[in-house]
């Protein structure tokens, strides 16, 4: 019995990008095409199948523990950058400013899709979504450079609209313009979880 359920929710990919050194920079390059390995985007300052634990993760691993890497790829909605932006009374967040892999359309609410649903395109590339990236300062930095007076206002406004951290499950290749079909895990919400919340 299969696991996962294919929807009828697509996404179009209108911007791909990756972040070749981080410690330069946190902008991304704009590419056309990227080719998915299981280290994730080649040339990815994100990627590799392990990476060092974090502060996100603090609560299970002490910090620089080597931990399967499942924040390979960073991946937004460009409808939830749309309403970031107009909260912070700007006309557009350009992509590269968030350190994003990828920007997608066509998936309302995305960042709350739920952890291991997959994105699959056409050449069968599949991504499996971890979880919600939480807002961070970084991108905030970024935005200041280019909006003196506006940086902070990013890390409130992106609250529940910050995308999702995914990694690759299924090499290919994805190119702007693509569809990629989302499904999601067949299994009804966690009973606990509004007890975890409050």
């Amino acid at each position: 019995m299969p696991a996962l359920k294919p929807t009828e929710f697509t996404a179009r990919v209108v911007w791909l990008g990756r972040v070749t050194d981080r410690e330069a920079r946190l902008e991304a390059e704009p590419l056309d095409a990227a080719d998915l390995t299981f280290a994730g985007i080649a040339g990815e300052a994100h990627g590799g199948r392990t990476r060092p634990s974090c502060s996100r993760v603090v609560a299970q691993h002490p910090r620089d523990t080597e931990i399967a890497n499942v924040r390979q790829l960073s991946v937004l909605s460009a409808e939830e950058m749309a309403a970031i932006a107009a909260e912070m009374g700007v006309e557009v967040l350009a992509p590269a400013w968030l350190g994003a892999s990828l920007v997608i359309e066509g998936i309302p609410d995305f960042t709350h899709v739920p952890p291991s649903s997959r994105l699959q395109g056409s050449s069968g590339a599949t991504l499996v979504i971890d979880m919600e990236n939480r807002p961070c300062q970084l991108p905030a930095r970024v935005i200041e450079r280019h909006m003196p007076g506006l940086g902070k206002g990013f890390k409130p406004a992106s609250e529940g609209r910050r995308g999702v951290t995914a990694w690759v499950e299924r090499e290919g290749r994805i190119a702007l313009g693509e569809m990629l079909r989302l499904h999601i895990p067949d299994q009804p919400a966690w009973s606990g979880h509004d007890c975890m919340r409050s």
